[in-house]
């Protein structure tokens, strides 16, 4: 779970340098089209960020196309339906959500909590909707790099639970694409070392925009990132490996619930200054 380094063959660094770079390019123009389709540029696409500034909500679709397209290019032939197929049926769950998450019914069925009090009341939140369909598209891509209920069911978990967290650090401009972009580079060696490429190459196209508030990544983009970066951990481990990525997913998880991460990132040297980089100034008073 490392970067390429000598021991891979020259031809595969060559063709992953690519794919950072296709990958950036096409989220970069990709992204300033939709920008100017005006049916995307309604109130429907656009949410207020954490300090009430417009955003749109198009960089969650185009992200995740980006990721996903290019994580099946450059992954192994084996692999590259399943990736294609969890990547996509994240950020369609996670834009389904994005959508009518917004509505108001809907706002206060918020964490694994809201959705659980949610059903308990008899509805559904567009969040439990969501998280059916994360966990869906991560058992059937599981498939392909496990075998076994039981290793299926764990690939799954560090999957789905990927795509969770890279959602959970998605409360800040540039926050988990700058995430992703550090974990992309570092799992950019081994067979599905093409994955990482996908997810480098998106997240350093979308940063500029991201940062400059122009967009947010939204649960379609967060979802399909980190389901993507999940697929490499997940094929780059052995069993035991995977049993605990997943540990630390779920309590990464768990603590959630009841730890603000914007205050640990905050209260943390270095986390602040790498999660401040590149935003725009807070407002003066």
């Amino acid at each position: 779970m490392t970067a390429p380094g000598p021991d891979e063959p020259r031809p595969v660094r060559r063709r992953r340098v690519v794919g950072v770079l296709s990958a950036a390019a096409a989220t970069l123009v990709s992204l300033e089209a939709a920008r100017r389709i005006p049916a995307l540029a309604g109130p429907t696409w656009v949410r207020r960020n954490h300090r009430g500034s417009p955003a749109s909500l198009v960089a969650g679709p185009v992200a995740g196309m980006a990721a996903s397209v290019m994580g099946a290019v450059l992954l192994p032939a084996g692999q590259r339906r399943s990736a294609l197929l969890l990547g996509l049926g994240c950020a369609a769950v996670g834009l389904y959500d994005d959508i009518v998450g917004a509505r108001p019914e809907q706002q206060r069925d918020k964490g694994f909590l809201g959705h659980a009090r949610a059903l308990r009341s008899g509805r559904v939140s567009s969040g439990a909707i969501k998280v059916v369909g994360v966990v869906g598209a991560a058992m059937v891509a599981s498939g392909s790099v496990s075998t076994g209920p039981r290793q299926r069911l764990v690939t799954a978990g560090v999957m789905a639970g990927t795509a969770n967290l890279v959602n959970l650090l998605d409360l800040r401009p540039g926050r988990a694409a700058k995430a992703c972009a550090v974990t992309g580079a570092a799992l950019l060696g081994g067979h599905a070392g093409g994955a990482g490429a996908a997810v480098l190459g998106t997240s350093l196209g979308v940063l500029p925009a991201d940062l400059s508030e122009k967009v947010m990544l939204g649960d379609s983009g967060a979802n399909a990132l980190g389901a993507i970066l999940g697929y490499r951990l997940a094929a780059g481990s052995g069993p035991s490996a995977r049993v605990a990525i997943l540990t630390v997913l779920v309590a990464l998880t768990a603590a959630s619930e009841k730890v603000s991460f914007t205050k640990v990132i905050e209260s943390t040297p270095g986390l602040r200054e790498l999660d401040r980089w590149g935003r725009l100034p807070a407002p003066l008073p």
